[in-house]
């Protein structure tokens, strides 16, 4: 099934030629040409009226209603546009600027910790409607543990610069290499960070504008932070405040909550490789259990293999290779 994601066919066309001994003979198929398939003629008007000096600024969807208007009709919108695109000519009209294709954010495989990193900045709501306190957050997407936290009462290049000098110090990995992935917020941006990411050796990465899925595990974090059942509803009374319930949720995140993507260990015990240990004695005590009462079990025991890499923003083809596997 891999190889046939890779090649781009059905896992069912393989069986059949397996089964019934022939080979790929797709490219020997008599394909009649369809009978309502333009001709050289037609094709040629539809370009002449596209440069005609009355339509020539004007895309297909404004053409063909103004000839229906004139009661003639040449062919559809759609047609207009292939033929237009067969004859290299389907290019952006008008004077506003043509749509960008923006490029899909780099690929970053994290094998262990301390190898990709997610930051982000998130509203804490303060006792003023309107005022919010800054909370700052790094997480180890492969671990899933936050390796560096602040809140502040405003967004500062400057104070998250401090923060990932603090993660780095904390965690050991100076001058290792590492990538720190953020969205494209103006602390995020900002010269004193981008400053303090070359000197701690760190690369740094970036997500399409406007586009939040580029940055799904900070954005996940959040969602669990504040919807957890102890996240107060009424927002926080002062800065300390706000300071002191973090401390306690990144306490208990880190080291009692259960993470369901790394197998239900915690993210310090997979960030420390402790859950290579502790899955195999879960896999121990699922064996025993079925060696006891085998009938509860009508196929394998339940999937106790560790988590393997993490990718960050992965590519359409290696999600497609992965699920096919």
């Amino acid at each position: 099934m891999r190889a046939c994601a890779v090649l781009g066919m059905s896992s069912r066309t393989y069986q059949r030629w397996r089964d019934s001994g022939n080979d790929d003979r797709r490219h020997l198929a008599n394909r009649p040409e369809p009978i309502n398939k333009l001709s050289k003629e037609e094709k040629d008007i539809i370009i002449k009226v596209c440069t005609n000096d009355e339509f020539i600024k004007l895309p297909p969807g404004q053409i063909v209603p103004m000839l229906a208007d004139k009661n003639k009709y040449i062919a559809s919108e759609s047609t207009f546009y292939r033929v237009l695109k067969e004859r290299g000519m389907l290019k952006h009209r008008g004077r506003c600027k043509p749509r960008r294709n923006i490029k899909r954010p780099t690929t970053h495989i994290a094998k262990k910790q301390n190898e990709v990193w997610t930051w982000d900045i998130s509203y804490l709501p303060a006792p003023i409607k309107g005022l919010f306190y800054y909370l700052y957050l790094i997480v180890d997407i492969y671990s899933r543990k936050i390796v560096g936290h602040e809140v502040h009462s405003c967004e500062s290049a400057e104070f998250a610069a401090e923060l990932v000098q603090k993660a780095v110090i904390n965690e050991g990995c100076f001058m290792q290499p590492l990538v720190l992935h953020s969205d494209n917020g103006s602390p995020m941006k900002g010269q004193t960070m981008l400053e303090k990411l070359y000197q701690l050796g760190i690369t740094p990465s970036r997500s399409r504008p406007r586009v939040s899925n580029d940055n799904p595990f900070s954005e996940a974090l959040f969602r669990t932070l504040k919807y957890c059942p102890i996240w107060p509803s009424s927002g926080f009374k002062t800065l300390q405040q706000g300071r002191q319930w973090v401390s306690g949720f990144v306490d208990m995140y880190n080291n009692s909550h259960r993470h369901s993507a790394i197998k239900f260990v915690t993210p310090a015990q997979r960030h420390r490789g402790e859950d290579v240990a502790i899955l195999k004695n879960r896999d121990e005590v699922y064996a025993q259990a079925k060696a006891k009462n085998p009938r509860r079990w009508s196929k394998q025991t339940r999937d106790w293999n560790p988590q393997g890499s993490v990718s960050l923003n992965p590519e359409l083809d290696d999600l497609m290779i992965e699920r096919a596997a």
